[in-house]
């Protein structure tokens, strides 16, 4: 696997750690509230991923990006179907959009390599 996913996956899953063992009830129920927000339900998994992506494009997170990229990976959802959400967002939020997503199509790239 590429350098750059693990080093964001292992990144993610140390500092996750070290924020729950601080157990701040808040925090916890953030976290909480993350995971079961992406569960099926009465929109698809597809579906909740892809608005993940295309929000934390316009909020300009790359870190959350790359989370749900991989998400969209896993779930087999095509570099079209990505294309076209991530041009929404890119709409929706303007030029200062575009950085973000530039890196999110390298990131994509990566994941398929």
């Amino acid at each position: 696997m590429n350098e750059k996913i693990n080093e964001f996956r292992d990144y993610r899953k140390r500092m996750n750690e070290k924020i729950l063992e601080k157990d701040n009830l808040v925090i916890k129920r953030i976290f909480n509230l993350d995971t079961n927000t992406y569960k099926e339900g009465a929109l698809s998994l597809k579906t909740k991923e892809l608005i993940g992506l295309t929000t934390s494009l316009v909020l300009r997170c790359d870190d959350c990006v790359k989370y749900h990229l991989e998400q969209c990976a896993d779930l087999k959802i095509s570099t079209e179907e990505i294309m076209e959400a991530m041009s929404v967002s890119n709409l929706v939020g303007g030029t200062i959009v575009i950085p973000h997503l530039r890196r999110a199509v390298e990131y994509w790239e990566i994941l398929h390599e």
